[in-house]
C-alpha cells in the first residue's frame, strides 16, 4: 500500500507542481487586473465621499463590470487547465460548454445585445444623467443609464424604460452646450430693419440682466430675415447657452420680445382667412 501511494506521487509530483504554479499565476494575473480596475476607480474619483458625480458613476458601473467579466475569464482557463493536468480529456467540456453557450445566446440575444449596448453607451459617454435626450422615440431627462437599460423622464412626469439594444440614434440636445433659437413673425407692413433694431435691443438687455448673462456662452446672433412665410415675414434671434439653461434663456427672450414689440407697436400676425365676394355676393 505505501508502495502504491509512493509510486503514484512519483508519478503525480510533476504535475502537482505545475498545478501550483498555475494557481499561483491565475491568482497574480486576477490581482494585476483588479489593481488596475481600483486604479480607473481612483481616476474618477473626486475626493468628496458625500457625492458621486456622472463621472464616478460611470467608472463604477464599468468597473463592476470588468472585474467579473476578468474573474470568469482567469478562474475559467485555470480550472480547465488544472483539468488538463489531472489528465480529464478537455475536449467533450469544451464541446459541451460551446453548444451551451450558442444554446444560451440564442435564448438571450436581445438581453446580450442590450447588454452591450449599455456598456458601450457607458464607456463611450454618450448619454449623461441630467440630459435632455430623444431616444427610440421618447424625449425626457435622463434619469439612468444602466446596463440593459435608459430610463428618461418626460416633460409631463411620464417614466420610458427603454432597452439599450432599441437606442440607434440619440438626439442629445444638452450635450455640453444648448441653443436659444426664436423664430419671430411680422407684418409685411412692417420694417424688418426696425424690427431687428427691436431684436437687438431684447438681446442687449438679456446679456445686461446678471441673472442671465451667466447663463449665456457668447452675445446674441441675428441672422434676420429666415422666411417669408404665407402672412409673415420671419426674423431670427439666437444665443448660445450652458448645456441646461436653453429652455430658461428662450422662454425669457420670447417674453420681452412680445413686450418689446407691443411696446413698439409692431404687429406680430396670426393665421387667419381672408374671404373674397363676387359681384353675386358668393363667397
Amino acid at each position: 500500500m505505501v508502495n502504491m501511494i509512493r509510486a503514484w506521487a512519483e508519478a503525480h509530483t510533476p504535475n502537482a507542481l505545475r498545478i501550483i504554479l498555475i494557481l499561483v499565476l491565475a491568482w497574480l494575473v486576477h490581482r494585476l487586473l483588479r489593481s488596475i480596475i481600483r486604479r480607473i476607480e481612483r481616476l474618477s474619483d473626486d475626493g468628496d465621499p458625500n457625492t458621486t458625480t456622472e463621472l464616478e458613476k460611470r467608472a463604477q458601473t464599468i468597473s463592476r463590470i470588468l472585474r467579473q467579466a476578468s474573474s470568469v475569464l482567469v478562474w475559467s482557463v485555470t480550472l480547465m487547465l488544472v483539468l488538463g493536468e489531472f489528465g480529464v480529456d478537455l475536449k467533450p467540456i469544451l464541446a459541451g460548454a460551446g453548444i451551451l453557450g450558442l444554446a444560451v445566446g440564442f435564448g438571450a440575444q436581445t438581453l446580450v445585445k442590450d447588454v452591450i449596448t449599455g456598456f458601450f453607451i457607458l464607456l463611450e459617454n454618450q448619454i449623461r444623467v441630467g440630459d435632455t435626450v430623444t431616444a427610440a422615440g421618447c424625449t425626457g431627462a435622463v434619469e439612468a443609464v444602466n446596463l440593459r437599460t435608459t430610463v428618461l423622464r418626460d416633460f409631463d412626469g411620464t417614466t420610458h424604460i427603454i432597452p439599450n439594444s432599441s437606442i440607434t440614434v440619440v438626439n442629445n440636445a444638452t450635450r455640453d452646450w444648448s441653443r436659444a433659437l426664436l423664430d419671430v413673425g411680422v407684418s409685411y407692413k412692417e420694417d424688418t430693419d426696425r424690427c431687428e433694431m427691436v431684436l437687438r435691443e431684447v438681446g442687449a438687455s438679456i446679456e445686461k440682466d446678471p441673472a442671465f448673462a451667466k447663463r449665456l456662452l457668447g452675445p446674441f446672433e441675428y441672422p434676420g430675415v429666415v422666411k417669408l412665410g404665407d402672412s409673415a415675414v420671419v426674423l431670427r434671434v439666437l444665443v448660445k447657452t450652458q448645456a441646461h439653461d436653453g429652455p430658461l434663456v428662450l422662454r425669457e427672450l420670447r417674453r420681452r420680445v412680445k413686450k418689446a414689440f407691443d411696446k413698439a407697436d409692431i404687429e406680430i400676425p396670426f393665421p387667419h382667412i381672408k374671404l373674397v365676394r363676387d359681384r353675386d355676393g358668393a363667397a
